[in-house]
């Protein structure tokens, strides 16, 4: 079998080749778009290789607010051939289901077929995913570049599908360079600097598992940060201190997911999480027979910003005595106890639904729609800058119980319904039902 290192050396020296009848027309050289009219017309690989490549050198040049033109042209220009379309609709009338195929190619938008012949390049799926991420930008500004981010979406969740991604774990031995980018990406609780990052991947209890693809071979797509424990945990900072025992991982009977990280910001939507923390479950089964709890210590992004936006709706979930509570929330009044705080907490991630009628909060959307139950909310239990600033310092265990992932998956996928431990539904004491269960 031939490497991946080897292969992609193979196709930059065809790349290389085929340069110099790629450049025959230096009029387009530099222009993008007439770039990819070129690539997607030509026919010869080492000729659109090349031109892939140029059309990547090309588009590094431009700036962002150009980038952005760029993606409306291309929007604009390499849609559905209609007259293609409508010759293959009226075949499927008179001939039915035997030119359904037909018709479906030729539905396709020829912007799909431009991503695939840009692949194609050396480095060519890095730098689409690079594209994307620019594109994901655009969109925010100019919604009618949705459809062209679909495409994108569509071919990329292709290539990133769970068959082609590696599980590894990180250590200690790790390449540097991959160290480096782990320490750069976290995005939950941030490492500060190599001491840190040793803590996390070298020390006996503790683990680090990230997914890999062929084309990002030392670039990961996602990764999660385990500590191995004794008990449930109820707070961030015993996980990360500096001056923490270790505990021997024969002696643990808890495995806590407390950061999940995802990479690249160009593969937005495509998930990867639910397959990475099943795989990780079953490895940390293979190597100690002693864990027998998978959880998740998460936070809660969304609550602080729900709940002062609850409070000034008379009419939204929030009944007036929670209301005045958001109110000394934010002037650190002490008057607020503990458990009026988890109650609020409990009010936003049991009743506040997104427009599709999932949880509003990110983070629960993510675990519940992998089929965790929602077990505990702990106060005062991140209490950094940016743990104060999202939630007032709550954070929450999501409970992987492998007896009824699949059922919480189901109920959740099919109507809404979000797994909750009873300590929990006590805590949402509000006028508006949720719909939870057991």
């Amino acid at each position: 079998m031939i490497s991946s290192s080897i292969f992609n050396d193979l196709v930059a020296r065809i790349a290389e080749a085929g340069r110099s009848l790629a450049l025959g027309t230096q009029a387009t050289a530099g222009d993008p778009l007439a770039l990819c009219e070129r690539l997607l017309s030509g026919k010869g690989e080492a000729t659109g290789l090349a031109i892939a490549q140029q059309v990547f050198d090309a588009y590094g040049g431009l700036d962002p607010e150009s980038r952005q033109g760029f993606f409306r042209q291309v929007s604009e220009r390499f849609g559905v051939d209609d007259g293609a379309l409508e010759k293959a609709v009226e075949t499927w009338r008179q001939e039915g289901s035997t030119a359904a195929r037909a018709l479906h190619f030729a539905s396709e938008p020829r912007s799909q077929e431009l991503i695939r012949r840009l692949n194609r390049a050396p480095g060519g799926t890095k730098a689409l995913v690079d594209m994307r991420a620019d594109l994901i930008d655009a969109v925010a500004e100019d919604a009618t570049l949705q459809q062209l981010d679909t495409d994108f979406q569509h071919l990329l969740a292709s290539w990133f599908n769970r068959g082609f991604l590696e599980l590894r774990r990180i250590d200690w031995s790790t390449p540097a360079a991959i160290l480096e980018k782990i320490i750069a990406y976290e995005a939950v609780h941030e490492i500060a600097g190599w001491d840190d990052l040793r803590r996390r991947v070298a020390a006996p209890d503790r683990r680090l598992y990230g997914f890999f693809h062929p084309a990002l071979s030392d670039d990961p797509l996602i990764f999660v940060e385990v500590a191995l424990t004794a008990a449930l945990p109820d707070a961030i900072r015993p996980i990360l201190a500096e001056d923490r025992e270790p505990l021997e991982p024969g002696k643990a009977t808890t495995a806590v997911f407390y950061s999940i990280s995802n990479c690249q910001k160009g593969l937005r939507s495509i998930s990867f999480g639910n397959f990475l923390i099943k795989q990780v479950v079953e490895e940390l089964r293979r190597e100690f027979d002693g864990l027998t709890t998978f959880v998740t210590l998460s936070p809660v992004p969304g609550l602080r910003r729900w709940a002062e936006r609850e409070a000034e709706d008379e009419e939204g979930l929030l009944g007036p005595e929670q209301r005045t509570r958001v109110a000394l929330l934010n002037k650190d009044d002490p008057a607020v106890v503990d458990d009026e705080l988890l109650e609020l907490a409990a009010v936003y991630l049991l009743q506040a639904r997104g427009r599709r009628g999932g949880a509003l909060d990110p983070v629960a959307r993510f675990h519940l729609g992998n089929g965790a139950r929602l077990e505990r909310i702990n106060a005062a239990a991140d209490l950094s800058e940016r743990g104060r600033a999202n939630a007032w310092g709550v954070m929450v265990n999501y409970l992987y119980d492998l007896k009824s992932i699949e059922k919480n998956h189901e109920a959740y996928a099919n109507d809404g319904s979000i797994a909750a431990s009873t300590a929990v539904q006590r805590l949402a004491r509000s006028s508006k039902r949720s719909s939870v269960h057991v």
